[in-house]
């Protein structure tokens, strides 16, 4: 899996403390997905995906912080491979961490661990699980 987004962070703070203190952000993606498939599957599927993200971080949102977000998802088809997904339009959630730093906390190296299905909308409901290690760089 690839994937490039943008991120738009929230105005509010919650339980903030003298260090620090929940906030979020909406998580704005679009990727592909690949697999190995025979001649006549599907190798890659696109998708766009948009997510709020709770985050649990320094007040000055650098440094480490944990992370958990709960979307949705629109694939481009729905099989790829040997797998089958019932419906293009998929939720994910996923729980992770990671690092900010750098002049401004402009560099975020985080780790996520996703999993995406249709909430049994439609059967099958076979899902995927993804592990994502991230870079990304915050603009001022």
């Amino acid at each position: 899996m690839w994937r490039i987004g943008a991120q738009w962070v929230w105005p509010q703070r919650w339980f903030q403390g003298e260090h620090s203190h929940l906030g979020g952000l909406w998580d704005l993606g679009a990727g592909q997905w690949r697999r190995e498939a025979a001649a006549d599957q599907r190798d890659r599927i696109g998708e766009i995906s948009l997510t709020p993200v709770f985050r649990w971080q320094a007040n000055d949102q650098r440094g480490a912080y944990l992370e958990g977000g709960i979307g949705v998802h629109l694939l481009s088809a729905t099989s790829l491979g040997n797998k089958r997904y019932s419906t293009a339009f998929q939720f994910g959630e996923h729980l992770g961490f990671g690092y900010r730093f750098g002049t401004r906390g402009a560099f975020d190296l985080g780790y996520r661990y996703q999993h995406i299905s249709n909430a049994d909308i439609k059967t099958p409901n076979s899902g995927a699980d993804f592990h994502q290690l991230r870079l990304q760089y915050w603009f001022p």
